[in-house]
């Protein structure tokens, strides 16, 4: 990771955490129940990059707590490591499905742990570099570049007909169907009709 990662603990014993982490070049916050944790990630002037957060809290725990974070549209997209006890790991897959990004059971050891949070932090910015990437290629699209026929065609496209359907309700040559194609795809900067239909959608080229 670039730069010094900000993380959240949320857990009612964070002292060994708390320790710890700051000697890896983490910058840590602590909360000591769910509540508490969700009053700090309310701050418009915090940002984090990680959660970790115990399942077993008092006033509101980890699973109550992850649920309310995924709800909320500013950290809905924080990547979260939950951390369970043994007794509690049959719940790790209803955890994984409301939105937790990884586990890890306790007792645990600490190398453990800093391998999680860096494959964790890893994904995240591999997945906002992508999103980065995507949006400046849809905002260099230029749609006015497409020529009404064209258009047609890719809007036919995006309703599943093949070519030689959308060749019939154009009164065209199946060739000139292709050609046109050849053209959107260019213009659109993608390669076949699956990212063509997709892009249009997205930019609101169709509906």
């Amino acid at each position: 990771m670039d730069g010094i990662a900000s993380i959240l603990i949320v857990d009612d014993n964070p002292k060994f955490l708390k320790d710890a982490l700051p000697m890896y070049g983490y910058e840590i916050t602590v909360a000591e129940d769910g509540i508490e944790a969700l009053k700090i990630l309310s701050d418009e002037n915090k940002h984090f990059d990680l959660i970790l957060l115990d399942v077993m809290m008092p006033n509101m725990n980890g699973w109550d707590t992850l649920k309310a974070i995924r709800k909320n549209e500013k950290t809905q997209y924080i990547p979260v490591i939950m951390i369970t006890a043994v007794s509690e790991e049959q719940k790790v897959v209803s955890g994984l499905k409301i939105g937790a990004d990884d586990y890890i059971v306790k007792p645990f050891i600490l190398p453990n742990l800093l391998a999680r949070i860096e494959a964790v932090l890893r994904r995240s910015k591999w997945q906002a570099e992508s999103a980065k990437k995507e949006k400046k290629i849809n905002k260099d699209v230029n749609i006015d570049l497409l020529t009404p026929k064209e258009k047609e065609v890719l809007t036919l496209l995006s309703k599943g007909a093949n070519n030689q359907e959308i060749a019939n309700a154009l009164c065209v040559q199946d060739v000139t169907i292709k050609t046109h194609l050849n053209n959107i795809f260019k213009k659109l900067k993608v390669s076949n009709r699956t990212q063509a239909v997709l892009l249009a959608m997205e930019i609101n080229l169709i509906n």
